[in-house]
């Protein structure tokens, strides 16, 4: 007799969709392990997509897993685990404060790979720092736009040029809300109608503007459509709909913030919105732009001028001038905001600059980036010296449960015994990572390494697949790559400042280093550069060659269309990973920060975040700080550089084992780095420095 079933097909169903539409699985592994449970081929395929692996399950797969009570009981515990974690007491409310609500707004958040609304280094901040935030019990909500086709899908052709493709998204299946409102946002002498969704991260909303709707002409509809795509006009009329149409989707939801934080410039236009109403509402322009200013809070991320966005007068006339009517604002007053010179006519309007004269709490994203920015926007506040300009800095972070690797989550839990939920900023549970024998943590480490080249092979296989490659090219694939291996790691952006092709400077003596049998070394890369950088894809373009180059071939491999989850696999499987930026260019970096949470070490540029950090025990520093003017000559230092701590420290300390095969100089070198990365620079600690220092000194302002 059959055995009676507790729930229906459909009850099944409904129940894993629902909790797939709260993101707190992308960090939660017995989730992600109970959506690969349904169909581990449709997992990896729709590139974990719990919603569309769901819809790939065929009905005899859930009746089997209706009479599999392993399977319902773990769904049981991951619905209560979510329960568990939206009701449990937070950090945050555990400290009596005043009301305050914090609207965050960003141009991206990278939140999981099944959701590509990102394209690198910004979003994957921005959607840590909604998670930490979640963590903490921070009464946040954040705003940004809604990509039907993301930023681009990365191809690399047998020439190595970069195939840039642009996927349409199905939002019937992303793990998003509809919230049945939409807004007319002001677009010039037009409106364009905007759809309001709602993504749940943990207790965080997120709600995400989408433009792609009939009642909109063709244009106005692909506003939507690509991350960082089309030409300056587009750019600009995204950032209307971010700033002001994100402060109109805030209204129609029913969000009454306290505080508004501006990520990077690209949404300053919210504070031109807030501006206008004050103006109707009565009060007087100067009393307006000061309330705007106390309660806004404003995060500059490059220190690069090319990086900040500018518009040329008439862009601005075109599309902000009726909110300037509406605000009592000239056409002289309305640019003077975002000019450096009010009176230089011919002086572009500058979104930082708009940010910066608009917000009274200004920060830079590491110690180095706050000194860099200071000096960079001196003359906004006609500073005599940058000491007096203020602009502070709060340094970034990771979300450490997101980008940590169930194999060291399963070590920590065994000998750490973190309590991670109602945790606070000053979570630390690596401060005892001693307590780990050395035998386990070395263990942990060449688990993981073995992990990423069984992923190389793999993706490397369906690449030469893809591109029509011979057979012999598709059988080398499965052998490249040692499990056991020093394995060295770069991925990033393509921006021709972090410089990815710098080790190739010498390519011959690059061989000796990677091809001693006694010593094995080898290299793995990923990045994008964006669709019109020609330079940084011209980079891509020579790595993939070096890759594929006598004495490097099977030792160099890149891995194109880097994403999330190729981040997760890179950072949690080398050993050492590099980076060497053109200090001082990188205003903090984040992807250093994640190796340490699986005892990789640091081989960096004193650059972005990595100054506050290495102590000289903890990783290893390329340069020794020394700048030349002249590019040629410090990329030829830093090179040397990178090939001296090759030879001398880096392979010689991890291949020089005890006698039970164990790196005692390496392992001290991996806990040294845990203990010193792995709390300081997470978004657990950044976002509880949001708090105290910029969010409540803006509250009720």
């Amino acid at each position: 007799m059959a055995r009676k079933r507790s729930v229906s097909s459909e009850q099944l169903t409904a129940r894993v969709e629902a909790l797939a539409r709260n993101l707190f699985w992308t960090w939660h592994h017995p989730t992600q392990r109970l959506f690969a449970r349904l169909d581990p081929v449709a997992w990896d395929a729709t590139n974990h997509h719990p919603v569309k692996t769901l819809g790939c399950v065929t009905p005899q797969r859930i009746a089997q897993l209706l009479d599999d009570p392993g399977f319902v009981n773990e769904l049981a515990a991951c619905e209560k685990a979510l329960r568990d974690y939206l009701r449990g007491k937070t950090w945050y409310a555990r400290r009596k404060r005043k009301r305050m609500r914090v609207a965050y707004f960003s141009m991206e958040f990278a939140l999981h790979e099944c959701l590509p609304i990102y394209s690198g280094g910004l979003g994957v901040l921005a959607g840590d720092h909604l998670k930490s935030a979640s963590d903490l019990g921070a009464p946040l909500c954040a705003v940004g736009l809604m990509y039907r086709r993301g930023y681009y899908t990365q191809r690399i052709g047998r020439d190595g040029a970069t195939i840039v493709e642009y996927p349409q998204h199905d939002f019937d299946a992303a793990p998003v809300h509809d919230t049945g409102e939409a807004v007319d946002v002001p677009m010039g002498r037009r409106t364009v109608r905007a759809k309001v969704w709602r993504v749940d991260v943990g207790r965080v909303p997120l709600y995400l503007l989408d433009t792609d709707l009939k009642q909109n002409r063709k244009a106005d509809r692909a506003l939507t459509s690509h991350l960082y795509g089309g030409d300056n006009e587009t750019r600009i009329q995204q950032e209307v709909l971010l700033g002001i149409g994100g402060t109109l989707a805030l209204d129609a939801v029913g969000e009454k913030p306290t505080v508004y934080h501006l990520n990077e410039g690209h949404a300053a236009f919210c504070a031109l919105e807030r501006l206008r109403r004050l103006r109707l509402s009565g009060r007087s322009m100067n009393k307006s732009v000061e309330k705007v200013r106390r309660s806004t809070v404003f995060t500059t991320h490059t220190p690069v001028p090319a990086g900040h966005d500018r518009f040329t007068p008439a862009q601005v006339s075109r599309y902000l001038g009726d909110l300037a009517a509406d605000a009592g604002l000239s056409r002289k007053q309305l640019l003077a905001f975002g000019r450096v010179d009010a009176n230089d006519n011919k002086e572009p309007f500058c979104m930082t600059v708009l940010a910066l004269k608009l917000a009274a709490h200004c920060n830079g994203v590491s110690k180095l980036h706050g000194e860099v920015s200071r000096q960079m926007w001196q003359e906004v506040y006609d500073a005599k010296r940058p000491s007096n300009v203020p602009i502070g800095h709060v340094t970034n972070g990771i979300h450490s449960r997101t980008w940590l690797a169930p194999e060291a989550e399963a070590v920590y839990r065994k000998h750490l015994r973190p309590r991670w939920d109602g945790a606070g900023p000053d979570f630390n549970p690596w401060r005892n990572v001693g307590r780990i024998p050395a035998a386990e943590l070395w263990a942990m480490r060449c688990n993981l390494r073995s992990k990423l080249v069984n992923f190389i092979r793999q993706r490397l296989a369906i690449e030469i697949d893809r591109r029509g490659e011979p057979l012999s090219e598709l059988v080398a694939a499965h052998e490249v790559f040692s499990g056991e291996a020093l394995t060295i790691g770069f991925a990033r952006r393509f921006a021709t400042y972090k410089r990815a092709p710098l080790i190739f400077k010498d390519v011959e003596r690059l061989k000796r280093i990677v091809g001693d049998p006694e010593m094995p070394v080898q290299l793995v890369f990923a990045g994008k550069a964006h669709p019109a950088d020609a330079a940084g894809q011209a980079f891509v373009k020579k790595v993939y060659g070096m890759a594929r180059r006598a004495g490097l071939r099977g030792r160099v491999v890149l891995i194109e269309n880097y994403d999330m989850h190729v981040g997760r696999m890179l950072t949690s499987g080398c050993d050492v990973w590099l980076n060497n930026p053109i200090r001082p260019h990188e205003a903090s970096g984040t992807s250093g920060m994640k190796p340490p949470l699986h005892g990789g070490l640091n081989c960096s540029i004193l650059d972005g975040w990595w100054p506050e950090c290495y102590n000289g025990r903890n990783g290893w520093e390329i340069g020794g700080g020394v700048e030349h003017r002249a590019q040629a000559k410090q990329d030829a230092h830093d090179a040397e550089s990178i090939y001296e701590l090759l030879e001398d420290e880096i392979v010689p300390t991890f291949y020089e084992r005890d006698g039970k095969g164990i790196p005692q100089a390496w392992v001290r070198m991996m806990r040294a780095s845990m203990k010193t990365v792995c709390a300081q620079f997470s978004t657990q600690r950044m976002v509880g420095d949001y708090i105290s220092n910029y969010y409540l000194p803006a509250n009720g302002a």
